[in-house]
């Protein structure tokens, strides 16, 4: 392409080549030239003058962006109504999640002092009086909410979120120590099957006289695994002369459990164990008629009654250990031999 440029008074004539794709690059420039411009008069000059209210160039900016404003002013009204109606919709969840934070805290046992904020006071809902006398409610606009409105909504949610959460961080923290509690208190049979003699009084049965059994018998074959029944630490794992081949298992809180009779011990002292974890075998060593677990649970040094503690064996162990002992010496040792009970006394 060729564009030819006269001068009239040199009467000189200039010629400019132009290939294919420098006139593409020249109409495209062009056509930008036009928007930007085209978007700076609309700018600095129609906007300006529908805001400042110019005499005639207002009116007519303002037909011709009066629908363009109403779709807009309608857009916004709409996002607005359904902002507030989300607003109230999380605040009313947030007002049932603190009356639940509340029933569990109180089933966790902590006191509603402990889960007051530090500043002793909830935040004051939007639009809500921060003088005396007791409001409540989740705040939902009546009407057409201000963005004002809606900002101090959200800051309201964002604050209380903060606060249950961190309730519920406090919830979590006392029911994982209750469990902890739980773990170290021994509740579970430490040989599966029945009990054959109770704590309590009963005839004695090398001697045949009346002796305390400070524990429960749990009859089992010899070689039969012998788990803890809470976790703890191993404080003695020895051979006694009475208890023969021991085991005392510390859960904290002068709470001890003793396995006797043992035909091994698998369990050393120092060792850290768990609920259910094989600690011994089965046997009958020390002063023992047959093959048994001698169970026993002391406090702070003083002996209990286990099955107050194994609560699905304590009907059986219970009713053993009231059993009135009857007979004469042979017909006790007979019995003793069949089912497998010791003769330990109370412990040293």
């Amino acid at each position: 392409m060729q564009i030819m440029i006269t001068h009239g008074r040199l009467a000189r004539t200039r010629v400019l080549q132009l290939a294919p794709w420098q006139l593409a690059f020249l109409v495209l420039l062009l056509a930008a030239a036009m928007l930007a411009l085209s978007g700076a008069i609309y700018h600095f000059i129609f906007l300006k003058a529908a805001r400042d209210g110019w005499p005639v160039v207002s009116q007519l900016v303002k037909l011709v962006v009066k629908d363009e404003f109403a779709q807009r002013d309608r857009f916004m009204r709409e996002n607005l109504d359904a902002m507030a109606q989300r607003v109230g919709e999380m605040q009313a969840k947030l007002i049932h999640l603190e009356a639940v934070g509340e029933r569990v805290s109180g089933l966790a046992g902590l006191k509603p002092e402990e889960i007051k904020p530090a500043s002793d006071t909830q935040p004051a809902k939007p639009g809500e009086a921060t003088g005396p006398g007791g409001q409540g409610g989740p705040f939902i606009p009546s009407g057409r909410p201000s963005l004002t409105e809606l900002n101090r909504a959200i800051d309201w949610l964002d604050e209380f979120s903060a606060q249950r959460a961190d309730v519920f961080t406090m919830i979590e923290a006392r029911l994982f120590e209750e469990q902890m509690k739980s773990l170290m208190v021994p509740n579970t049979k430490p040989v599966e099957g029945h009990t054959s003699s109770g704590f309590g009084f009963r005839s004695d049965p090398f001697s045949g006289r009346s002796a305390l059994h400070t524990g429960l018998d749990f009859p089992a074959p010899t070689g039969s695994p012998i788990m803890a029944a809470a976790g703890g630490v191993v404080v003695r794992a020895e051979a006694h002369p009475q208890y023969g081949n021991m085991i005392d298992l510390d859960h904290g809180n002068g709470l001890v459990t003793r396995y006797a009779h043992a035909s091994r011990l698998l369990a050393q002292q120092g060792d850290l164990v768990k609920r259910g974890q094989v600690i011994a075998h089965v046997g009958s060593t020390g002063r023992s008629t047959g093959p048994h677990l001698h169970f026993e649970v002391l406090m702070g040094g003083v002996h209990q009654d286990p099955a107050k503690f194994l609560t699905n064996d304590a009907p059986a162990a219970t009713a053993v250990a009231e059993r009135p002992s009857r007979g004469r010496n042979s017909r006790v040792a007979r019995s003793v031999a069949a089912v497998g009970i010791d003769a330990t006394p109370a412990a040293p």
